[in-house]
């Protein structure tokens, strides 16, 4: 099952907004838009996002304002801001947006392959560390250790009990087969306290 990011769309302009869809939506990922700073912000505290792609000019709370607020929270602060933006006659603005907390500063109108190759960047560096929280979540949860180490512990027994039976302890190839089973049985009992060793 293919695994998708979110991917934040801010500008309030219903047509821009329709055109960065059209341009990212080969990438896959969930696309979502919102028209205001505030929806922003309201969106990423929500959920987790790859990356924010944010216009600068906006009524109300414009770009800045917004990336300002975004990094006041820690669940948001480490999320990605690429600024968007027609007005390239400002020059302080690339500035501004860096010490914002911009990751990225690109001009409208910006070339659609430009914004796809670093969105996608972004999405992959997301999905991967991802992976990674699952994985050690995965390997040093002790809720999963537990569970494991349970229902091993109940093929332990069942594996007991079989080698114990009149049919098995008399027939070699049988018991020669019970036997084989018992040691794998104690491979995964290993492998299971090196694991478990290793999140203590």
């Amino acid at each position: 099952m293919p695994r998708q990011a979110r991917i934040l769309l801010v500008d309030d302009r219903i047509e821009n907004l329709v055109a960065l869809e059209a341009i990212l939506s080969s990438l896959n990922q969930i696309l979502v838009s919102v028209r205001s700073g505030e929806q922003a912000v309201q969106a990423l505290l929500a959920e987790d996002y790859a990356v924010v792609l944010l216009d600068i000019m906006m009524p109300g709370m414009d770009g800045f304002e917004t990336a300002a607020e975004i990094k006041r929270h820690a669940s948001t602060r480490d999320v990605p801001i690429i600024f968007l933006t027609a007005a390239i006659e400002r020059p302080d603005h690339t500035f501004r947006g860096y010490s914002a907390g911009a990751v990225d500063y690109l001009a409208k109108p910006f070339d659609p392959w430009v914004l796809q190759a670093k969105v996608s960047v972004f999405v992959e560096l997301y999905l991967k560390n991802s992976q990674l929280r699952e994985q050690a979540e995965l390997l040093g949860g002790p809720p999963l250790l537990d569970q494991l180490s349970g229902r091993l512990e109940a093929v332990e027994e069942s594996v007991t009990q079989l080698r114990s039976l009149p049919a098995v302890t008399k027939d070699a190839e049988t018991d020669e087969a019970a036997s084989r089973l018992a040691q794998r049985v104690g491979r995964l009992r290993d492998a299971l306290d090196a694991v478990r060793h290793r999140a203590d």
